[in-house]
């Protein structure tokens, strides 16, 4: 059956009829749109909420977050050494962002935003655009030592296949990302449809799902937030 043939949960994009908006005389459609904005006002709210209740001695909203922002910072330090410490807001922000976007999509009524390409490949182009941006401003005219090689003998060989190495990165990130989310999301849509076609209690079998699905969703942010770090720091280490 094909995955455009199974029907959908009704979404609060379609209650709210943000799935499509006209653009010039055409139907563009917005539906991850809205559910990014929904995403990220929800991340304002929580960051204001904490904000808010900030003690001296934490309570348990404060102590994950601190437990969570103070060990992702940890392990940017210890990669990066103290100079990275300048990366820790943007980095975080990235996992913080697609974490979030991961998991609206085991939110009844919400989909997940990072199963449309068009959401992984922007922050793929962004972190892509931006390493090599921070490459060329950190070395100038040496930083195309890094698409070079170590030997000079080498070098007409190491060229094409670096740059073509660094443009794959974008596409790479990208395609992860969309292909594990939006698999989870129709794999959640089958075990859903399934059910309500035939008795409830077959909903009861997407209950482990859930858990699993929670793994790999937090487990697909962390891999894009570490080839992240992974691609800054190549761009301000010395060329081998």
């Amino acid at each position: 059956m094909a995955a455009e043939s199974l029907p959908h949960p009704l979404l609060l994009s379609t209650i709210f009829d943000m799935d499509y908006m006209n653009i010039g005389g055409t139907d563009v459609q917005t539906t991850y749109v809205f559910f990014t904005w929904c995403g990220m006002i929800l991340l304002t709210l929580i960051g204001l909420y904490v904000k808010a209740n900030i003690n001296l001695v934490p309570g348990k909203t404060q102590s994950l977050m601190e437990a969570l922002v103070g060990g992702l910072e940890n392990f940017i330090v210890d990669s990066l050494g103290e100079k990275g410490r300048c990366f820790v807001p943007l980095l975080i922000g990235i996992f913080l962002y697609i974490f979030s976007m991961n998991m609206l999509g085991l939110i009844p009524g919400f989909d997940a935003p990072t199963a449309n390409l068009n959401t992984t490949a922007s922050v793929a182009i962004f972190v892509f655009v931006f390493y090599n941006l921070l490459g060329i401003k950190t070395w100038g005219f040496h930083y195309i030592g890094h698409f070079t090689g170590p030997s000079k003998m080498l070098m007409p060989l190491m060229f094409p296949i670096e740059i073509i190495s660094h443009f794959a990165r974008p596409l790479s990130m990208a395609l992860r990302l969309f292909g594990n989310i939006f698999g989870e999301e129709m794999t959640l849509v089958i075990f859903f449809s399934f059910g309500a076609s035939i008795y409830v209690g077959c909903l009861v079998g997407t209950v482990p799902l859930y858990f699993l699905f929670l793994l790999g969703k937090t487990l697909q942010a962390f891999i894009l937030f570490t080839l992240s770090l992974i691609y800054i720091k190549g761009a301000i280490e010395h060329a081998h």
